[in-house]
């Protein structure tokens, strides 16, 4: 495993840098493309449903977890992916 490496996306009409291992660069890329997003546009979804006290990168890190486990991600909401619950289970 390498060390982080950083790039720029735009978030909110502002530049930032993001560190993560390139193989979560390379997940999350792959996450983006197979949803037929931009990476900023991926990015902005993750940023837009992360808990504020969760930095970035490690909200990318569990997004990239969540969809190779197969789990649902949380929404900008605080749902998962739309998906309403009874309340059962």
């Amino acid at each position: 495993m390498s060390g982080p490496e950083k790039h720029s996306v735009t978030l909110r009409g502002h530049r930032t840098s993001i560190s993560l291992e390139p193989e979560f660069w390379q997940a999350f890329r792959a996450i983006a493309a197979r949803r037929g997003l931009s990476l900023n546009a991926l990015v902005s979804e993750v940023d837009e449903s992360r808990d504020m006290e969760t930095g970035l990168a490690s909200a990318i890190r569990v997004h990239v977890l969540r969809d190779a486990l197969g789990e649902p991600q949380p929404d900008a909401v605080g749902g998962t992916d739309g998906k309403v619950s009874d309340g059962s289970r």
